[in-house]
């Protein structure tokens, strides 16, 4: 049962809640389904896949060292992001097939315009926020 307690904090560490719109990329048969299915628990619906036109809250990237260029790939995935929008990237953890090293994603997420966050256990996966910069409000 410790790999079903864990799955009920997967959203919650995720920061992702009911209503949200969560766009899912990178889907393979090696992600991770527990994780997947608390997420589309708590928000109340299915992810939205890379054919979405919608404005995403979250986009969640399953990332793997073998899956190209990360910097395309993140620039490409901010365009349905929300204005105070997410990214998380998810990689396989360390001595795990296709592990990323951390530093790869903080380094590509500086040309996309985002700044990274401490990664996240999640599994057999790690999480890593990556945030938009925040723009001053406009004043009139």
């Amino acid at each position: 049962m410790v790999a079903a307690a864990d799955a009920q904090n997967y959203a919650q560490k995720l920061g992702i809640s009911h209503n949200m719109v969560v766009q899912e990329l990178g889907w393979d048969d090696d992600t991770d389904d527990a994780l997947r299915a608390e997420v589309e628990e708590a928000i109340g619906s299915e992810l939205l896949d890379e054919d979405t036109d919608e404005v995403v809250d979250v986009v969640l990237l399953w990332w793997r060292d073998s899956d190209g260029d990360l910097v395309d790939e993140l620039l490409n995935v901010i365009t349905p992001l929300a204005e105070d929008g997410v990214v998380w990237v998810l990689t396989p953890k360390t001595g795990q097939a296709g592990h990323v090293d951390p530093s790869e994603i903080t380094e590509s997420a500086t040309p996309a315009g985002l700044t990274s966050t401490t990664p996240v256990s999640l599994g057999t996966w790690t999480g890593t926020k990556l945030t938009q910069p925040k723009t001053p409000s406009k004043q009139r």
